[in-house]
């Protein structure tokens, strides 16, 4: 999952959205040096990528185009799923995409000094260019996907990735739905445990 799906899946629960936010930049099992609630959005983000990553339908999209993409097949897949849930943000949410994005990353400004490098980079470009906002459109995502494949390794296509969202769209929205409806599940599940 991506941004938007990991801050979604946080329901609201500030410190796990900012956990669930720098994830990726935290390495290793030792997360003390974050407070309580931001250590539990942490390995709450890793939850959701296991489970993400095993699951049968997120694997039949990415199968989908691994042809075309290769290894950049689940990173592809990531932001398609959340042009997806963007797409279709009134059907999980009552606020608006805009107000929420910008809420999003008020929070995350406000707590800047939590987040590791990286992660403050990765805001301020963010927040700039208002991501969340641009993966509801199709030209919105086709600019993320040209802006990663600049920024990627040899072998990367993800510069064409949007023609295979519009190729496969109708695919990938059913995979996405029941996909989101049982990582819903799973997410609040797994609040409760952590």
């Amino acid at each position: 999952m991506n941004i938007l799906a990991h801050s979604y899946l946080s329901f609201g629960d500030s410190d796990l959205m900012i956990g669930n936010f720098i994830a990726d930049q935290v390495k290793g099992s030792d997360l003390s040096k974050f407070p309580e609630g931001i250590q539990k959005g942490i390995l709450l983000h890793r939850a959701i990528d296991d489970f993400t990553d095993s699951h049968p339908l997120y694997k039949q999209s990415c199968r989908r185009i691994f042809s075309h993409q290769g290894h950049y097949a689940r990173v592809v897949i990531d932001i398609v799923y959340d042009h997806f849930l963007a797409k279709n943000w009134k059907q999980y949410s009552s606020s608006d995409l805009e107000t929420y994005s910008h809420t999003f990353y008020d929070l995350l400004e406000s707590n800047k000094e939590l987040l590791p490098k990286t992660s403050q980079y990765a805001l301020h470009h963010m927040a700039k260019n208002n991501w969340l906002v641009m993966y509801q459109s199709l030209s919105g995502i086709d600019r993320i996907f040209k802006g990663m494949h600049s920024r990627a390794n040899y072998g990367s296509s993800m510069d064409t990735a949007s023609e295979l969202i519009e190729l496969y769209t109708d695919e990938f929205q059913n995979e996405f739905s029941h996909f989101f409806e049982e990582i819903t599940i799973f997410s609040k599940s797994k609040i409760n445990e952590l």
